[in-house]
């Protein structure tokens, strides 16, 4: 990655990260229940029965409204946890499951842990993210677990990341390992962005 992109990406992450720590409670609140709306209707749009998801942290869009609805419709969801190695193995969610801290203080689930091949089965694959681009490039956090999922899959379902409105950039900086969504998901929106990128 050439030092530009890596200092781009490293500034815009800043600012969202930011951005999203000014949140109050309120709204907070009010997106997650948004997005709990737009990913019920992604899911019944798609016919999706298997999916993965993640844990949603303080700041990020809350998908925990979401999960639990999911599991009370029997839809199998898939939790990620992160590998020292840089991939992600998966457990099956559970309404009971409990939560600890990962690698990099992230909340993961804990259960029996499947490998990364896991996600294979899955229908549509809902992903975090820092923004996403008008073009369906992603812009995560920076530690690449996603990028090589997705970039590994041989036959990707489509990929939906998570983000405030305010998260749809006109584009995101790039680098050669980046992969694209297919679309995005806000609490008041649900776009397609690249149908064939996968």
């Amino acid at each position: 990655m050439s030092d530009a992109i890596a200092d781009a990406k490293r500034a815009l992450r800043a600012e969202l990260r930011e951005r999203r720590n000014l949140l109050s409670d309120r709204a907070r609140e009010t997106a997650a229940d948004g997005i709990r709306q737009q990913l019920d209707a992604l899911i019944e749009n798609h016919g999706a029965t298997s999916i993965s998801c993640f844990l949603s942290t303080s700041t990020e869009p809350g998908t925990r409204p979401f999960l639990t609805e999911a599991l009370a419709r029997g839809i199998r969801v898939l939790l990620p946890v992160t590998r020292a190695d840089g991939l992600l193995d998966w457990v099956v969610a559970t309404s009971d499951g409990d939560v600890v801290e990962g690698m990099f203080g992230l909340p993961e689930p804990v259960g029996e842990v499947l490998s990364p091949i896991a996600v294979n089965d899955v229908d549509l694959l809902i992903v975090p993210a820092a923004a996403v681009g008008r073009d369906g490039m992603r812009l995560g956090w920076g530690r690449g677990y996603y990028d090589k999922t997705l970039g590994s899959m041989e036959h990707c379902p489509p990929v939906y990341a998570v983000v405030f409105d305010t998260e749809i950039l006109d584009d995101v900086p790039r680098d050669l390992h980046d992969q694209p969504v297919t679309g995005v998901v806000t609490p008041t929106q649900t776009l397609l962005l690249a149908p064939a990128a996968h």
